[in-house]
C-alpha cells in the first residue's frame, strides 16, 4: 500500500482524505484552479463594492475589506450576479441605499475584462508565456492524468465560449477535448450540480469515481454531496507559484467539506499517488 508522502509545500489534509483507487474522472474548476488569467478578481470586486458600502461606527478599512472578501469568496463558483445581489442586500441591511446588482456586475465585468485583455495581449505578443497564467504545476498534473488514462474535465460557471477560448489560449484544450463545460450566461439556467450529475450519467460512473479540484465552495460541496473526493486549490491571487494558501479560500473551502487544501499543484502528484495507490 502506498503510504502518505511527505510534502514539499503547504498542504492541509482532513481525516476524510483516504485512498480511492477507483477514481476515473477528475473535474477542474477553471478560473483560479487552472487559469490565472483572472487573478486578482476578488480585489477588483472589492473595489467595485467599497464606494457603496456604509461603514458602521468603529469599523476599520481592514475589517471592511475582510468582510467583503468573505462575502465574495463564499459565493465563488456561482455566477457573478449572486455576489452582487448579495452585496446589495447587505447594503440595505445596513441602512444604505441598495445599489442595483446588475449595474454592479457590469462594472465589475468591465474592469475584469480590461485586465484579461491586457494579459491576453501579453501572451499573443510574447511578452508573457501562457504558462505564466496557468496555476503553478497544473500542466504537469494534467500530463500525469493523461498518462494514467484518467479523464480530466473542466466545469466552470464562466460562459462556456470564453472558457473554451481561454483554454485554447493557455494551451490546455487538448487535455480535455469535448469535456469542457461552462455557464450559459443566464444564471437561472446553469447549475454546477446539474452538470456534475449529467457528466456522471453520460460517462456511466458514480461519485465514487470522482475527484475534483476547485477554488470555490460550490464545486467542493457538490463533489462531496455526490460522494467524491474534493481538493481545495487555495491559489494565491497575487503571486502564481508563491506556495501560500489563500486564507479566505482555505477557510471557506474546508468549511464547504474539502478533503484537502493546497496552494497550487506542486504536491498534487504525491497526493494522486496516495489516492490512486499507484
Amino acid at each position: 500500500m502506498v503510504s502518505l508522502p511527505k510534502f514539499c509545500g503547504a498542504v492541509e489534509l482532513r481525516p476524510s482524505f483516504a485512498p480511492r483507487p477507483e477514481i476515473s474522472h477528475v473535474v477542474f474548476d477553471f478560473d483560479g484552479t487552472l487559469s490565472w488569467l483572472r487573478h486578482g478578481w476578488p480585489e477588483v470586486m472589492v473595489r467595485v463594492f467599497r464606494p457603496h458600502f456604509p461603514a458602521q461606527p468603529g469599523e476599520s478599512e481592514g475589517v471592511i475589506h475582510d468582510l467583503l472578501m468573505n462575502l465574495i469568496v463564499s459565493l465563488n463558483g456561482r455566477p457573478t450576479i449572486f455576489q452582487t445581489l448579495r452585496f446589495a442586500e447587505l447594503v440595505k441591511e445596513r441602512g444604505g441605499a441598495s445599489p442595483d446588482g446588475e449595474t454592479l456586475r457590469q462594472e465589475y465585468q468591465h474592469r475584469l475584462d480590461e485586465a484579461i485583455a491586457e494579459r491576453t495581449k501579453n501572451i499573443h505578443s510574447g511578452k508573457s508565456t501562457s504558462d505564466a497564467y496557468v496555476v503553478h504545476g497544473a500542466r504537469f498534473v494534467l500530463d500525469k492524468l493523461r498518462r494514467a488514462g484518467i479523464t480530466p474535465v473542466i466545469l466552470s460557471s464562466t460562459v462556456e465560449e470564453r472558457v473554451r477560448e481561454e483554454a485554447q489560449l493557455l494551451g490546455l484544450s487538448d487535455y480535455f477535448g469535448l469535456h469542457i463545460f461552462g455557464g450559459t450566461g443566464d444564471p437561472t439556467k446553469f447549475s454546477k450540480m446539474d452538470v456534475f450529475k449529467r457528466l456522471l450519467r453520460t460517462e456511466g460512473v458514480t461519485g465514487r469515481h470522482l475527484l475534483s479540484f476547485g477554488d470555490g465552495p460550490v464545486e467542493i460541496a457538490n463533489t462531496k454531496e455526490l460522494g467524491g473526493v474534493a481538493i481545495a486549490v487555495c491559489s494565491d491571487e497575487h503571486h502564481n507559484g508563491s506556495g501560500l494558501l489563500d486564507p479566505f479560500k482555505q477557510r471557506q473551502l474546508l468549511d464547504a467539506g474539502a478533503d484537502a487544501a493546497v496552494p497550487d499543484y506542486r504536491d498534487v502528484p504525491a497526493l494522486l499517488g496516495y489516492l490512486l495507490q499507484r
